[in-house]
C-alpha cells in the first residue's frame, strides 16, 4: 500500500477544532519513589528540588505544568521513534485516550511487549499498581484520523509497526499549528480513540483532574485490569494482540515469580 500524501493545505481543510479529557497511566511509585530516601516530607520537597535543577530546561510553553504532563516534551534525544514521534531530537508528543479503558488497553499491551522481549523473566505472581490520571485538553486546530477524508486511510494510520506516514502527517500537522492528532487504538478491542497532543499548549489546565486507582496482571492467560473506583474490570487474552509481530514470539509457558 503506497503511504498517503497530505498536503498542508489539504489538512488545513480537515483540521477542527478539538476540547475533551485525555487519560493516561503511570506507575503508581511515581507518587512515592522518593519518599524512601528521606525521613520527612519537608526533605522529600528539597530533595525533588534538587532533581529538578539537573532535569534538562523545560520548553517555555510547558512552564508551569504538571511533570506527568511535560515529561515528554523535556527529553530529548528520543532513544526510539513512536506512532507520531521520530527518533532522535525530535518534539515530544504526549500519548493518551478518551476513555480510562482504552488507556488501559494500551498500558497492558505494553506489558505484554515488555514480557514478549524478556522471555525468561518469570511472570509476577502479585498484580502492579497504576494511577490513571486525566487532564483536560482544547486546541482550535486538530486532525482527526477517525472522521472525514483522512478516514479512508485508516489501515495506514493504524498498521502496527510502520509508524512513518503517521510521523509524515505529524510534520504537516505541526506545521499547519495543529496542537492534538486523534486517533485510533490499536490496541482497545473496542476501537476506542488515542490523543497524541503535540504542544503543551494544548493542555487546558496546570495539573491532573482526576485520578483512579488500577491494578494490572499479567499470566498465562494474559492480562487482567482492575479499577478500584469505579468498579470495573477489564480482561485481555493472550491473543488479543496477536496481530502485532512484535508478540509473535511470546512465551506464555514461563513459570511465575516466587
Amino acid at each position: 500500500m503506497s503511504p498517503p500524501i497530505w498536503t498542508q493545505d489539504a489538512l488545513r481543510s480537515e483540521a477542527r477544532p478539538y476540547e475533551g479529557l485525555a487519560w493516561r497511566f503511570v506507575e503508581a511509585q511515581h507518587r512515592v519513589s522518593t519518599l524512601k530516601l528521606v525521613d520527612s516530607l519537608a526533605e522529600q520537597a528539597a530533595l525533588e528540588e534538587i532533581l529538578e535543577l539537573s532535569k534538562p530546561p523545560l520548553p517555555d510553553v510547558c512552564r508551569g505544568l504538571d511533570y506527568l504532563l511535560t515529561t515528554p516534551f523535556r527529553y530529548r534525544p528520543y532513544p526510539n521513534g513512536s506512532r507520531f514521534r521520530r527518533a532522535g531530537l525530535t518534539e515530544g508528543v504526549w500519548y493518551g485516550a478518551e476513555a480510562p479503558e482504552t488507556a488501559a488497553a494500551e498500558i497492558v499491551f505494553y506489558r505484554f511487549c515488555f514480557y514478549a522481549e524478556s522471555p525468561d523473566t518469570p511472570f509476577p505472581d502479585d498484580a502492579a499498581e497504576y494511577t490513571a490520571f486525566s487532564v483536560k485538553v482544547n486546541t482550535p486546530v486538530a486532525i482527526d484520523l477517525m472522521q472525514g477524508a483522512l478516514a479512508a486511510d485508516h489501515a495506514v494510520w493504524t498498521h502496527p509497526v510502520n509508524y512513518a506516514p503517521c510521523q509524515d502527517l505529524a510534520d504537516e500537522a505541526r506545521a499547519i499549528g495543529a496542537g492534538i492528532i486523534r486517533y485510533a487504538s490499536v490496541r482497545d478491542p473496542k476501537g476506542g480513540a488515542n490523543l497524541a497532543v503535540l504542544t503543551c499548549s494544548a493542555f487546558a489546565q496546570p495539573q491532573p483532574s482526576e485520578r483512579q486507582t488500577w491494578r494490572i496482571r499479567i499470566g498465562p492467560n494474559g492480562g487482567q485490569a482492575l479499577c478500584e473506583f469505579p468498579r470495573l474490570g477489564l480482561e485481555f487474552s493472550a491473543t488479543v494482540f496477536e496481530a502485532d509481530p512484535r508478540l509473535a514470539g511470546m512465551n506464555w509457558n514461563r513459570p511465575r515469580a516466587r
